[in-house]
């Protein structure tokens, strides 16, 4: 076996890689770089789950980064048990072939209860009095002590929300030094999200893109020196590509007007009612996924959703077992974006009534992904001090909501989800060897990489 190691670097494309690059970029010279074709919907969870098992979403049940439970009348979002993840994994297929086989997985999603050897995975602690504490879960559990210890508690704040910055990509890739120098693993899976935020905070073709490319860049470096002083083989990859948008298409608020979403009322604010409802739509990024009570609407509810400005396809039946999303998770009618344009979860009609949770930073209750909750509204005139008082009242032991996240979904300006795109905007496959490859490769075909890398001689 050849040990191998392959770096995730989040929203990396063409048009990203430069002299601002130049790590990055002296990789691809080097090696073989090749665009890949995500899986629809193209979002972190889906991607990822095909990059590892071979397979689409119809197969391994991840239809996106969450689903409506029916069972249970919830969405589930962000949830992380690998069992969720149906049929064989890359790491499976490898120890068959060899039983001495080894993994590490750092930070890639799904990671907990995985059946690798070492993992570390984001896993805050949440206090019955609303404290949300950063800290991480591992495999083997002592390892967790272990590297807070030698690095300090894992930035979950940085990880994600308004603080969201090139801190938790630093201490995912200082983690992983650690991990590989003390462990050894066969195969090391790394993740690094930061470009993820930049790009949908400001959009690919902002001035100050270049900035975050070169830092992403100077921990690839780190972790290419590392990995190649150790003589393990290293592949780049990127699960999507994320291009400029303009606005949200508020595709409950357009189900709400036409009857078909129901809202509770608490205490003048509405929650989304997704069991009462005939129907409503689990928004994640530039797909949505409309859930019907009653599957003899569907052609009404296709015909509705045709006509609203920024959808361009409307999938079900045939189509949507021939785009891989023929799976009981997936909702009954997908929805994909226009380009520039991406779906907001919001179904309130007046913002005076958007639940508690809409202007904080909260991925487990929104019924659909929030990319609002990188941003601080900038309607708010004393930011940090609102944020400091906040979190002073939560020290004391005092419930507070940390109220910043804005609601104008005109503040995004990148996304992603859709599979059709500019080849500057498609992710990237760079290796070291060549294989034999086309220059188009679905991202199914990552795990046949990774296991020609670990066994095969070239």
């Amino acid at each position: 076996m050849y040990a191998t190691a392959v770096i995730l670097i989040v929203g990396l494309n063409q048009s990203l890689i430069g002299d601002w690059s130049p790590r990055i970029a002296t990789f691809a010279k080097q090696g073989h770089t090749r665009r890949l074709k995500p899986v629809l919907p193209a979002v972190t969870c889906s991607v990822q789950a095909s990059m590892l098992t071979g397979l689409a979403p119809s197969q391994h049940g991840i239809v996106g980064n969450g689903w409506y439970d029916r069972d249970l009348c919830e969405t589930q979002f962000w949830k992380q048990s690998n069992h969720l993840v149906q049929g064989e994994k890359v790491w499976d297929l490898a120890r068959k072939r060899d039983a001495s086989f080894t993994c590490a997985q750092m930070f890639w999603w799904f990671n907990m209860y995985a059946n690798v050897d070492w993992s570390v995975t984001p896993r805050p602690i949440y206090k019955a009095d609303g404290r949300k504490i950063p800290d991480v879960c591992t495999q083997p559990p002592e390892l967790r002590e272990a590297l807070q210890k030698e690095l300090g508690r894992f930035p979950l704040f940085k990880f994600w929300g308004p603080g969201a910055s090139i801190q938790s990509s630093r201490w995912i890739a200082e983690a992983t030094c650690r991990v590989s120098e003390a462990k050894q693993p066969t195969l090391t899976l790394v993740y690094l999200p930061h470009l993820d935020y930049a790009l949908q905070k400001v959009g690919p073709g902002h001035a100050t893109i270049h900035d975050e490319v070169g830092k992403v860049d100077a921990l690839v470096g780190k972790l290419l020196d590392h990995f190649e002083s150790r003589g393990v083989r290293v592949i780049l990859a990127s699960e999507y590509g994320i291009e400029p948008v303009d606005d949200a298409v508020a595709i409950n608020r357009v189900l709400r007007t036409a009857g078909l979403l129901r809202v509770r009322e608490e205490q003048g604010l509405e929650l989304l009612d997704a069991g009462a409802s005939d129907a409503f739509a689990v928004a994640d990024h530039q797909v949505a996924q409309v859930y019907l009570r009653d599957g003899s609407r569907a052609e009404r509810v296709a015909d509705l959703c045709r006509g609203v400005p920024g959808v361009e396809q409307v999938l079900h039946g045939p189509d949507r077992a021939a785009a891989g999303l023929d799976h009981s998770r997936a909702g009954d009618l997908i929805l994909i974006a226009q380009p520039r344009r991406w779906f907001s979860y919001h179904y309130w009609l007046d913002d005076s009534h958007a639940p508690d949770f809409a202007r904080t930073v909260d991925i487990h209750r929104k019924p659909g992904y929030d990319p609002l909750e990188l941003f601080i509204d900038p309607a708010i005139r004393f930011p940090r001090g609102r944020v400091a008082w906040t979190l002073l009242k939560k020290k004391l032991g005092m419930r507070s909501l940390l109220e910043v996240v804005p609601l104008d979904t005109k503040l995004v300006r990148g996304s992603h989800g859709r599979v059709e795109q500019a080849p500057e905007f498609q992710p990237l496959l760079i290796t070291q060897h060549d294989m034999g490859m086309d220059e188009v490769l679905p991202c199914t075909a990552l795990r046949d990489v990774i296991l020609g890398h670990l066994f095969d001689g070239a």
